[in-house]
């Protein structure tokens, strides 16, 4: 009886494409990546020619320069890059982040003695699980570069998307691709994942490649891994900030780390590779080695 429950359990996990592994893996599907950037621009994916995945750790100009690193990095056919990146947890200067990645993937474009009329545009796309603006409703907003007093554009040169999970409206008939795909990262059940896929192909692809990450004991284990991570941490972080006090947010990063240390020994010991084993934890290589050495 044990055994079939287990079973059960096994057979209807699904994969959450909120947690960033999971979300970075989907975006290395072809089709996947042309279905969600066509939606986050407005147009139709027959208009997306290709797009190429691009290395997600941005150079760093100065030896003590903080050290860019994105969750996906896409490139199209005319030369236009996009970064999208996945967030859980509430980042109180999230706005100073995001201007810092994208001014790092827009200097990064020239190599020496090339001129500024061959940059292109930069995109940053902020896919937020948690309200970041809590004066209004809308859950997807495009901003732009414009001159305060009559709203003109300055440059498209650099452009951000904002996306909103927390502020889905309940669902509609007719609704634009974004949306759709804004469903499908904040769904939790197969059942919501297949009656999304039904209704488009791009979201169909993403769908059969989230139940070959879930059926696949090694991710599922890296996936956990970096689940109770950030659940860990949105636990300790959520009670210090109804406790009110200081203290407490330092001792909730303390544990968070701890716990942290604790999960990178247990997947070393189960011969997990470091490549994975630090994707599971979301932190630095060389932070990760310098822990294991602590041992």
């Amino acid at each position: 009886m044990e055994k079939m429950k287990k079973r059960r359990e096994t057979e209807e996990f699904i994969m959450s494409p909120t947690v960033d592994i999971c979300f970075k893996e989907l975006m290395q599907n072809p089709k996947v990546r042309k279905g969600m950037v066509a939606a986050i621009l407005g147009k139709d994916p027959d208009e997306i020619e290709s797009t190429v995945l691009m290395p997600t750790i941005l150079q760093q100009e100065y030896a003590d320069d903080k050290l860019g690193i994105l969750d996906a990095r896409v490139k199209l056919v005319d030369g236009e890059q996009i970064d999208v990146e996945m967030q859980n947890a509430f980042f109180a200067f999230w706005p100073n982040r995001v201007l810092f990645y994208l001014g790092k993937m827009y200097t990064s474009q020239l190599k020496e003695g090339e001129g500024y009329e061959n940059l292109k545009q930069c995109v940053h796309v902020s896919i937020l699980n948690f309200i970041h603006f809590p004066d209004d409703n809308i859950c997807f907003r495009a901003i732009s570069f414009c001159e305060e007093g009559t709203g003109k554009i300055y440059t498209d040169k650099m452009k951000i998307y904002v996306l909103e999970l927390p502020k889905l409206p309940p669902e509609q008939k007719n609704e634009k691709d974004i949306i759709r795909w804004m469903r499908f990262l904040r769904a939790k059940s197969r059942k919501e994942f297949e009656k999304m896929a039904e209704r488009d192909e791009y979201i169909q692809e993403a769908y059969e490649a989230l139940k070959r990450m879930s059926a696949d004991e090694k991710k599922r284990l890296e996936y956990e891994a970096r689940e109770k991570a950030l659940r860990d941490y949105n636990t300790q972080m959520n009670s210090a900030e109804k406790r009110g006090i200081e203290a407490g947010m330092k001792i909730g990063e303390k544990r968070m780390l701890e716990q942290a240390k604790r999960t990178v020994q247990v997947l070393k010991e189960m011969g997990m590779p470091m490549e994975q084993i630090v994707q599971a934890v979301g932190r630095e290589e060389n932070e990760v080695k310098s822990w294991l050495e602590e041992k």
